[in-house]
């Protein structure tokens, strides 16, 4: 199952419904064609990971201005009522080209192209911008988290702390795209199928007049799901007692699936519980912990030998905090049959309807993309924008959830190890091919 609320077209910038009513009045009504890209890694990053294409196709397909925000319109006293006549029957009618959901991508290489007649084309571009832009920023950072954590599970904890409840639904969902194990978001849980996992607060604790009887009483409710928060007064305190109320569940026939480390020295502590467990013969109870994890981190901790078999990530992923945006643009690169690019210093852009080529070793591990026009042929190289939507509508049915995770997880085996470092200067080799070089010249 999948979730996209609708906005409609006035979730923009005013000055995109400005400019379309200029090119109404100048009658400037070709196709024009718009490319999707990132300038400029945010430090310490060297790949991004594409996310949010459903959320911006489903959107495209349904676009319509409604009676309530045409009379909006009306009452701001910008528009003309030709123009306002115009826009009742606005609709996308364009195409996209597009890199699949997981794809790995580098700075400048289009995301995606629209080409649609010039009112449409400008006037999604706000919200393309925001709706990949933020989907790609979050699932970069949670690829960098599962990169470092070295196959131990990854579970968003950040709803409480993520900026709108979108937002904390759009980051269960990129998380998991980029092989996050779940999310404490229930609502996430059932509307994209995502595993909800969860343990317990220090509240829970507090209810009760010891730890002890507070891990009892929640081993009763779930005997077979259990994972108790073990640092609310003193953590190896608190360890022993769960390790009591694990050897009563035993006796049971139950097992306690884990307990929760959300304070303190992680390496140290994780150890000593571990210890602790296995001494009473109960070395399978997994040691969760939480706070203030991200990649950076999780990488400390993990080095640093702590036993620690699954990480609770919240505040920093669901922000980003490191790099809480990404320079992410929407630039014309051609009207009608004009190629067209911008040479303002520093934000130079590419003319022409674009491809992205990637060339693969016999392993089909990623060696160097090329940044060439869309009618180009590269031997052996593979093209990465696909034709997603066409007149407005859908080109093929959306893919799940699970197969774009999938997909992200063999393009990610795909790149190497050298470009996933959090502190390599390596950067991924993207070139220009001879014919869209040629075409910058000419322009």
């Amino acid at each position: 199952m999948t979730v996209n609320h609708l906005l409609g077209p006035l979730f923009t910038d005013l000055y995109e419904l400005t400019m379309a009513a200029g090119y109404f009045n100048r009658r400037l009504l070709d196709a024009a064609t718009f490319s999707l890209f990132v300038r400029n890694y945010p430090p310490g990053r060297k790949y991004f990971v594409a996310a949010g294409l459903q959320d911006a196709l489903e959107e495209l397909e349904s676009l319509r201005f409604s009676r309530d925000e045409l009379a909006f319109l009306r009452e701001t006293g910008l528009f003309s009522s030709d123009f306002l006549s115009f826009l009742q029957k606005f609709r996308f009618t364009g195409s996209i080209f597009a890199m699949s959901e997981g794809s790995i991508f580098f700075a400048n290489e289009p995301i995606l192209e629209v080409t649609a007649p010039l009112i449409e084309a400008q006037i999604v571009e706000t919200f393309l911008l925001n709706t990949v832009g933020f989907q790609t920023m979050i699932a970069s950072k949670a690829a960098r988290c599962v990169h470092v954590a070295a196959g131990r599970p990854l579970i968003d904890f950040s709803l409480r702390r993520t900026q709108g409840h979108d937002a904390g639904m759009k980051v269960a969902r990129s998380t998991y795209l980029a092989g996050f194990a779940g999310t404490s978001n229930v609502l996430a849980g059932r509307e994209y199928g995502i595993p909800i996992s969860g343990t317990m607060a220090h509240s829970f604790v507090h209810a009760f007049s010891s730890e002890v009887e507070a891990f009892a009483a929640f081993a009763e409710t779930f005997p077979d799901s259990s994972v108790f928060l073990i640092d609310t007064y003193d953590t190896i305190a608190g360890a022993r007692e769960a390790v009591k109320v694990a050897l009563e569940m035993k006796k049971e026939g139950h097992a306690l699936l884990g307990v929760r480390l959300d304070s303190g020295d992680m390496v140290r502590l994780s150890r000593e519980v571990h210890e602790l467990f296995a001494a009473a013969g109960l070395s399978e109870v997994k040691i969760f912990a939480s706070s203030g994890f991200d990649e950076f981190k999780i990488k400390k901790v993990v080095e640093a030998g702590a036993h620690i078999d699954a990480f609770g990530v919240g505040t920093n992923i669901g922000v980003s905090a490191d790099a809480p945006f990404i320079d992410i643009v929407y630039k014309m690169v051609r009207y009608g049959q004009r190629d067209v690019r911008k040479l303002s210093p520093g934000k130079v852009t590419l003319a022409g309807e674009k491809q992205v080529f990637r060339d693969c070793d016999k392993n089909g591990i990623y060696r160097s993309d090329t940044i060439g026009l869309r009618n180009d042929t590269l031997v052996d190289h593979l093209p990465l924008l696909e034709p997603v939507m066409r007149k407005g509508r859908l080109t093929r049915p959306h893919p799940s959830l699970a197969a774009i995770r999938d997909q992200f997880a063999r393009n990610f085996e795909a790149l190497a190890d050298s470009f996933k470092s959090l502190n390599t200067a390596a950067i991924y080799p993207v070139g220009i091919s001879p014919r869209l070089k040629r075409l910058q010249v000419d322009l």
